[in-house]
C-alpha cells in the first residue's frame, strides 16, 4: 500500500509514496506551496496516452461515424466535439483503456467441488470480442461526457470550449440542446447492445447524476454554497461519478470480482475529484488560452469552488461577499484579494493530492500479477493521478 508524508517547506528530503508493485512517487511540497513531483519508476517512463494511442484513433473514428445524423444541421452540431484537433484531451478513453487491460488478471473460480479452478486467464480473458465491449464503454462514456458539456454551455452561456467557440455560441441554445439529447440517444443505443443490466444501471445512474450534480449547482441555498461537504457532493455528481462508474463497468465486462470492481471505482472517484479540484485551482491560476476557455468563469457564473471556500475559513467576513453575489466586478475583486491572503490555493492542491494518493492506492490494491501489460498499465494509471495533479490546463 502507499504510504505518503507530508512536507514542510523546510525539509530537505522528498517524501516517499512507495508501491508492493515497484512503483515509486516523489512527492515534494514546493516553497511556493505547490507540488512538485519527480519519477522514480523502477522501469522506464511510460506514457499513458502513447499505450493506447492506436486504439484511441480507432475509436476517435469509429465516434465520429456513430454521431452522423440525417438532419445536416443536427449531424454538424453532434460532431462539433469529435471532428479532427478538437475531440479534448481525450483523458476519459484512455483511463477507461489502460483500466481494461490492468484487470486482464486471473480469476479464481470455486468449483462445487471445493477445487480452485482460473478462468479469464491472461491470454483468454482479452479476447477481441471483450476488449471491443469494454471500447465501447469508452466510446458511450466520451458521448455522455460531450453531451453533459453542451448542455452546460448553455446553462452557463458560455461562448468558448476547447479553444473554439463553444456551440451554443455558434449555432445557438436550441441547437446545442438537442445536440446533446442526440448525443445521449446515441450513448444509450450502444449501451443496450452491451446486454449487460448491471452496466446499464450503472451508466444510466451517471447521467442522473449529472442531472443532480447541475441543479444542486443551480439551487443551493446561501449554506449550501459555503458547505464543503455540500461542493464536493456535487462534484461527484458532476465530474467524478462519470469515470468511477465507467471503471466498474469496465470491471463487470471483464468478469471481475466485486471487490476488484470497487477497486476500478475508487479509483475513477479519487481521479475525478483530483482533476475538479485542480480545475477549480485553474480557473483562478490559468489563462484563456491554456484553459480554452474564459479564467474565472466559475466565479463569474456565481459558483463557488474549493479554494473560495478554503479561503472563507481562513476569512469569515469572505462569505458576507459569498453573499452579496458577484453579480458585481468590485465584489469579484474582493472575494480574489482575499483569495490571494489566503491559503486557499495550497490547501485545494492537497485536497486533490490527497485523492491522487488514494486513487494510486486503489491500483496498488489490484491483485498481483506477473504481466508486463498488465503491470505497465497500471503504471501508467498511476501516472496519470501524478499529471492530474501537475497539469496547468
Amino acid at each position: 500500500m502507499f504510504e505518503v508524508r507530508k512536507l514542510s517547506q523546510q525539509d530537505s528530503e522528498p517524501a516517499v509514496c512507495s508501491s508492493s508493485n515497484n512503483v515509486f512517487w516523489w512527492w515534494k511540497l514546493r516553497a511556493d506551496g505547490d507540488y512538485s513531483f519527480s519519477s522514480g519508476l523502477v522501469t522506464e517512463q511510460l506514457d499513458p496516452f502513447s499505450l493506447v494511442a492506436d486504439e484511441l484513433s480507432v475509436l476517435a473514428n469509429r465516434l465520429r461515424s456513430m454521431v452522423i445524423a440525417e438532419v445536416p444541421k443536427l449531424a454538424s452540431a453532434a460532431e462539433y466535439f469529435f471532428k479532427m484537433g478538437v475531440e479534448g484531451k481525450r483523458f476519459r478513453p484512455t483511463v477507461l483503456l489502460l483500466m481494461a487491460t490492468a484487470l486482464n488478471v486471473r480469476i479464481l473460480e470455486t468449483t462445487t467441488s471445493g477445487v480452485e479452478t482460473t478462468t479469464n486467464g491472461v491470454g483468454d480473458a482479452l479476447t477481441t470480442e471483450l476488449r471491443k465491449r469494454q471500447q465501447s464503454i469508452a466510446e458511450i462514456t466520451e458521448m455522455i461526457h460531450v453531451a453533459s458539456l453542451l448542455h452546460d454551455d448553455v446553462l452557463d452561456d458560455a461562448d468558448m470550449r476547447r479553444g473554439i467557440g463553444s456551440l451554443n455560441f455558434v449555432m445557438g441554445n436550441k441547437v446545442a440542446v438537442l445536440a446533446g439529447d442526440f448525443l445521449l440517444s446515441r450513448a444509450c443505443v450502444a449501451l443496450a447492445s452491451l446486454k449487460n443490466t448491471e452496466v446499464v444501471t450503472l451508466l444510466a445512474t451517471v447521467v442522473e447524476h449529472l442531472v443532480t450534480g447541475e441543479t444542486m449547482q443551480m439551487t443551493s441555498t446561501s449554506e449550501q454554497r459555503c458547505s464543503m461537504e455540500y461542493y464536493m457532493q456535487k462534484t461527484y455528481y458532476k465530474t467524478a461519478s462519470l469515470i468511477s462508474n465507467s471503471c466498474k463497468a469496465i470491471a463487470l465486462l471483464a468478469g471481475q470480482t466485486t471487490e476488484v470492481a470497487m477497486l476500478a471505482f475508487e479509483y475513477g472517484k479519487n481521479l475525478g475529484l483530483a482533476y475538479q479540484l485542480i480545475d477549480d485551482v485553474l480557473d483562478f491560476t490559468g489563462t484563456s488560452a491554456s484553459l480554452g476557455k474564459g479564467s474565472l468563469s466559475d466565479i463569474r457564473n456565481g459558483i463557488v469552488t474549493a479554494p473560495i471556500l478554503f479561503a472563507m475559513e481562513e476569512f469569515p467576513q469572505l462569505r458576507s461577499v459569498i453573499d452579496w453575489g458577484f453579480d458585481k466586478p468590485e465584489n469579484i475583486d474582493v472575494a480574489l484579494e482575499y483569495l490571494g491572503k489566503s491559503r486557499g490555493i495550497q490547501r485545494t492542491r492537497e485536497l486533490a493530492a490527497k485523492h491522487a494518493n488514494l486513487a494510486a492506492a486503489a491500483i496498488d490494491s489490484l491483485p498481483e500479477t506477473d504481466d508486463e501489460e498488465v503491470r505497465k498499465s497500471r503504471r501508467a494509471l498511476v501516472d496519470l493521478t501524478q499529471r492530474v495533479i501537475t497539469r496547468n490546463k
